[in-house]
């Protein structure tokens, strides 16, 4: 793709975040999208199928560019405890600055047909094998008790931080999400630790 289509197909990637946050997936025609991108309505079909091929490239897009700053993040951790922290850190920063994004991850993919879900599933695959990932490590350096079972627990930690996501969301985002961090990797840490405590 050339730099001026890169271009385009990014900005209308970011129009159809901000239209499918504001009026939900259901509720965005590709009028209103390619309205918010400035672009005429055929310019969408040279770059997406249909809508559904829209919210897909967005979550393979936005979702790929977290996973990749976890990948770096992790790069640079010296335990598995700090690694699950960064990921934590990155996870509510992120989605707390981008409150649309937050929006679409957190209430539109709940709503999205079975084959939609799944499409966006393949996406997510990715990060939830990072946290497994931590998770081992965790077990291999003796930090983590060694009967976790890695694929449960993976689970339940992301899991647990799309949750707090998404009430931070239902509540109106009356507090910060990034300050929920420190309290949420306590609790993780407390069921993950070796010696039960943290």
């Amino acid at each position: 793709m050339t730099s001026r289509k890169l271009e385009k197909y990014e900005l209308i990637l970011d129009a159809a975040l901000k239209v499918i946050a504001e009026n939900g997936f259901h509720g965005s025609q590709i009028s209103k999208i390619a309205k918010e991108a400035g672009v005429a309505d055929g310019t969408i079909y040279l770059y997406f199928k249909n809508k559904e091929d829209i919210l897909i490239s967005l979550f393979q897009e936005r979702l790929g560019n977290l996973v990749g700053m976890f990948h770096s993040s992790i790069k640079e951790s010296t335990t598995a405890e700090d690694a699950l922290r960064k990921v934590c850190e990155i996870h509510f920063n992120e989605l707390e600055n981008n409150v649309n994004l937050a929006y679409v991850t957190q209430i539109e993919l709940r709503q999205s047909s079975l084959e939609l879900r799944k499409a966006i599933g393949l996406v997510v695959k990715p990060y939830i094998q990072l946290i497994e990932h931590i998770v081992e490590r965790g077990m291999a350096e003796g930090a983590f008790r060694k009967d976790l079972d890695a694929k449960l627990t993976r689970l339940l930690i992301f899991g647990a931080m799309d949750e707090v996501v998404t009430s931070w969301l239902i509540s109106g985002r009356k507090y910060s999400l990034s300050a929920q961090v420190d309290k949420t990797v306590e609790f993780f840490l407390r069921g993950l630790k070796s010696f039960g405590g943290v």
